[in-house]
């Protein structure tokens, strides 16, 4: 009881860092200027949207109408990188470019299976820039990379553009925002918000936002780069094999000397979780995640990557999450069940502090503020995906996605990409 009672109690104290001196990486008031109050330059800058996409005919339909309705005032048009789909992606999506509805123009290519040494999104992405700096009218001055799955509100990228064009001495080489992810079944409901919550708490986007800080980041979905910025950093190729691209793009940015901002993207307004007749509100995820069998492979894909593939990081943070986030319901059950009031009044304050720091994240989502409790237990699925990732790579099928697999860099053959 009394190594219990101090485990506890350790685990109280890392609460209390936590939260008083990380970076407030709890808060969820990090987002882009309120709309009207940034507006794009006068000769609004060039933008090239590149959207990677393998098999996405039954997510394209929803999210590539939202690109192609911008309302944007300056040049910008839309790439569509079919990354070898089986589905029909790249039809679908040149029908979607003829619709009368949309706003900015569209091309659809398809650039072959990735070399070795490259992942397949990175090398449509490659290939989706290169053709952007080939247009007739030269470069774009900015580069959106978006996911086939992200939906955009129509003043989505004219927000992105005034935020890095803001007066702020050099303005910022990057933009991203977290897109918001579904959170319509159960499932959701638990891993999502934890989801972010972990995300912000590796990657505080306060410090990411610090210029000269040594954290950096981005979230893949919606990353919005200057086309200067990007070659500096050593393009697209510099980080040809990261299978955690979005976070080794936003550090190469920033190491090159560019200025980085992460934000969360805008919640729905009360009274409107859905949006104006279903539209996007901001920057919104439309792929689901019905069971969990979903998203534990959504998660279990790149968490070993995480940890840069080391297993002495794996026990790690296997202790280190057992430590922070079980102690305090473990200490609770325990001195409830023996009668220990000190052990059980301990476990209840850690569980408190803990609790507090995740609220912040599941009101943003739009959920009663008592499932915050739930983060125990979303930890022990993380920690259960984390093992799992890392099973799954000694076996050869580590960071598996959309029929290919990605061995760790370096590991022989190197940089080779089974296709299934």
């Amino acid at each position: 009881m009394n190594v219990l009672l101090w485990i506890t109690a350790l685990s109280g104290v890392a609460w209390l860092y936590l939260a008083l001196a990380h970076g407030g990486f709890w808060r969820t008031d990090v987002r882009l200027a309120r709309r009207g109050t940034r507006r794009v330059p006068d000769v609004p800058p060039s933008v090239a949207i590149v959207v990677p996409a393998r098999d996405e005919a039954e997510i394209i339909g929803t999210s590539l109408p939202t690109l192609l309705a911008q309302d944007y005032p300056g040049p910008a048009r839309v790439i569509v990188v079919d990354d070898s789909s089986t589905d029909g992606t790249g039809p679908l999506a040149r029908r979607l470019g003829e619709s009368a509805d949309a706003r900015l123009s569209l091309t659809v290519t398809t650039p072959g299976p990735p070399p070795p040494g490259w992942t397949g999104k990175l090398w449509a992405v490659r290939h989706g820039v290169a053709l952007a700096r080939d247009d007739d009218d030269g470069a774009p001055d900015y580069l959106l990379l978006t996911d086939a799955d992200i939906a955009h509100a129509p003043d989505s990228l004219a927000r992105l553009v005034a935020e890095a064009e803001a007066d702020t001495g050099a303005g910022f080489e990057l933009v991203s925002v977290m897109a918001r992810l579904r959170v319509h079944t159960g499932w959701e409901r638990v891993i999502v918000p934890a989801f972010v919550y972990f995300f912000g708490k590796l990657f505080p986007f306060r410090r990411v936002n610090r210029h000269g800080g040594r954290t950096a980041a981005a979230a893949g979905g919606c990353v919005l780069v200057r086309s200067t910025a990007l070659a500096r950093a050593g393009g697209i190729d510099a980080i040809r094999d990261a299978v955690i691209d979005d976070v080794t793009l936003g550090t190469a940015v920033k190491r090159s000397g560019g200025r980085v901002r992460l934000v969360l993207a805008d919640p729905p307004c009360p009274g409107n979780p859905a949006g104006h007749e279903g539209a996007p509100v901001h920057v919104d995820s439309v792929r689901p995640y019905p069971a969990l069998a979903d998203l534990w492979r959504m998660v279990a894909r790149s968490a070993f990557a995480q940890l840069r593939h080391s297993w002495l990081l794996l026990v790690g943070t296997v202790v280190g999450l057992a430590f922070v986030y079980l102690a305090a319901p473990v200490a609770v059950a325990v001195g409830a069940a023996a009668g220990d009031r000190p052990l059980a009044a301990v476990g209840a304050l850690t569980w408190a502090l803990m609790t507090a720091t995740y609220v912040p994240m599941i009101r943003y989502y739009g959920r009663p503020a008592y499932e915050a409790l739930l983060l125990p237990f979303a930890a022990t699925l993380y920690l259960g995906m984390t093992v799992d990732s890392a099973v799954q790579h000694a076996r050869g099928r580590g960071a598996a996605w959309k029929g290919r697999t990605y061995p760790a860099p370096g590991s022989p053959p190197a940089g080779s990409v089974t296709d299934g």
